[in-house]
């Protein structure tokens, strides 16, 4: 019964916690830039996309830590855990627009 129980936890740990993608309709994205709209659609984030356009485009994230303000700007982290604890994809937002990512703990994409 040990066995069985444990091997549970670990398929849920690397089956992980996803959210699943918001529903939109092109009415509700009508209003970006064509370029935002096509990310959206292939589920792709870009630097300078707003907290909205992101969620249409990954969901919902698994938790937001809102951090300490920069500049007299609001400052959020997203996490999006995609394979259990094993992968998570982080995204900080100042003043709701999207400008660092840290993908996994190897890789890290910065606004120049």
């Amino acid at each position: 019964m040990r066995k069985f129980a444990l091997g549970l936890l670990l398929l849920f740990l690397i089956s992980g916690c996803t959210t699943a993608p918001v529903r939109f309709t092109n009415e509700e994205i009508k209003g970006f830039p064509i370029e935002i709209q096509e990310k959206i659609i292939k589920g792709e984030v870009a630097l300078g996309m707003t907290t909205q356009q992101v969620r249409y485009a990954w969901g919902s994230p698994n938790s937001i830590r809102v951090l300490e303000p920069m500049d007299g700007k609001q400052r959020e982290e997203w996490i999006y855990t995609t394979a259990g604890i094993f992968e998570q994809r982080r995204l900080f937002f100042l003043d709701g627009k999207l400008y660092y990512v840290i993908p996994d703990s190897e890789k890290t994409i910065k606004q120049e």
